[in-house]
């Protein structure tokens, strides 16, 4: 622990060891945040799917930046972003019920838009819990 002096009567001893805990359950919870997000946007059917490989192999949560507090959806191919980009072509909804362009529209200013803060939240407490 640390001793830090604050003015001349108050002392504080900060738990140094326990605030690095604290951080890496910070970065745990933002990761099983984007993944639970990913999760949710395959269950509500409505990326564009034929075969499955967009949302399945294609899509996956990057965590290489999560210790800066960055973490991202990546939906990788040369076609990904021209179906993202364009909701007025006609998607089949055979395989998934809503398949529309701008899939991540509800979950940024739509109806799930409090989704990340809420699963973040419950993550984050699920973490400290085991500190």
């Amino acid at each position: 622990m640390a001793r830090r002096n604050v003015g001349s009567t108050v002392t504080i001893w900060l738990n140094e060891a326990k605030i690095r805990e604290m951080e890496k359950a910070q970065i745990r919870a933002l990761e099983q945040t984007a993944e639970a997000l990913h999760k949710e946007v395959q269950q509500a059917e409505i990326m564009p799917r034929d075969g499955g490989a967009l949302q399945n192999e294609k899509t996956f949560v990057d965590t290489s930046y999560s210790k800066a507090g960055k973490v991202s959806i990546v939906t990788e191919g040369p076609y990904a972003r021209r179906l993202y980009f364009h909701p007025e072509y006609h998607f089949q909804t055979y395989e998934n019920a809503f398949a529309a362009g701008k899939w991540y529209q509800p979950w940024i200013d739509g109806i799930s838009k409090d989704f990340a803060q809420r699963a973040f939240t419950i993550n984050m407490r699920r973490e400290m819990r085991k500190l």
